[in-house]
């Protein structure tokens, strides 16, 4: 039979319900696992935001896109006009160059 003194030994080596309560429960693992997860992997919020920033960041390089696109025509349109106007200052010193009689060498 045990006595008393079997019994505090055997109190000393197997857990109480006291020393139980400081280990971690189901209930706390789920509760961990749920955050892990959340942060683990991506959610449907994580992915509406990052399309959000993707379009306002496409919205944005497009319309620099823009500018410089139209800043480029404009240049455009003033190297024609330049060209004409070089042109015509030619012809008219080509002209200017026949009637005093000067050869005009490139």
């Amino acid at each position: 039979m045990l006595d008393d003194k079997d019994i505090q030994k055997l109190k000393e080596v197997f857990a109480t319900k006291e020393d139980l309560e400081r280990f971690v429960t189901k209930g706390d693992l789920d509760k961990v696992s749920k955050v892990l997860l959340q942060e683990i992997f991506t959610t449907k919020e994580d992915l509406e935001t990052f399309r959000q920033e993707v379009r306002k960041n496409f919205s944005d390089l497009h319309t620099a896109i823009d500018a410089y696109a139209k800043k480029v025509d404009a240049f455009a349109q003033e190297m024609v006009m330049l060209a004409h106007k070089v042109d015509r200052h030619e012809k008219w010193i080509h002209q200017i160059a026949e009637k005093l009689g000067v050869k005009l060498e490139y």
